[in-house]
């Protein structure tokens, strides 16, 4: 985008123009007069530790063969989507708009309120839970996120972790809250708790 664009550019109906579209049928309408205020990160890898494949394309989009691997049983049939996935070497996908409700967070809780998928957008990072993450999924995280507080009301970010606590674990322990603390420039308030962001 150049100075001179307009910054809706980069956005379209909830579609955001640098990422690689794949649109999923897993998704639905968000409640009438919802506010889209909290992101959500997420880690998910097919089957764990696998990287590189299109595995986790497939499974957002329905069309994942659970053949095709022994653990893949464990997840048979399931229908899940998420709004972003960013692989290994920073490579960006859209499956739903933004302005849709992805099926990402399931039963799941922030600050009171019930089924986050109602009022959050939700970015998957190819990995594992626990596991490590490459500078080039931060730097795509980091300039997703920017675009995205931008353009939607967004107030809070979470791991999936921290509003699905004892269900969920990922991103895990291994991701830097500070490094989108600090590309996003918040104040502490706006992370869990748990994360122990620091204030710098």
């Amino acid at each position: 985008m150049t100075a001179s664009e307009p910054r809706h550019a980069l956005w379209q109906q909830g579609w955001y123009a640098p990422a690689c579209a794949l649109p999923s049928p897993n998704f639905g309408p968000r409640p009438a007069q919802v506010e889209i205020d909290l992101l959500v990160i997420h880690s998910i890898s097919l089957p764990p530790g696998e990287y590189g494949g299109a595995q986790v394309q497939h499974l957002f989009t329905n069309q994942l063969d659970w053949d095709s691997h022994p653990w893949l049983a464990q997840i048979r049939g399931l229908q899940v989507s998420a709004h972003f996935y960013i692989q290994r070497d920073g490579k960006l996908w859209q499956f739903v708009s933004c302005d849709d409700r992805a099926w990402h967070a399931g039963r799941s809780n922030h600050l009171g309120r019930d089924n986050c998928n109602d009022f959050s957008i939700g970015i998957e990072l190819e990995g594992l839970e626990d596991g490590p993450f490459e500078a080039a999924q931060y730097a795509t995280l980091n300039q997703l996120s920017a675009a995205i507080v931008q353009h939607y009301p967004i107030r809070h970010v979470a791991g999936h972790q921290h509003i699905a606590p004892g269900r969920k674990g990922d991103p895990g322990t291994q991701f830097h809250w500070q490094t989108l603390q600090h590309a996003l420039g918040w104040p502490a308030e706006r992370f869990p708790a748990q994360t122990q962001v620091d204030q710098g």
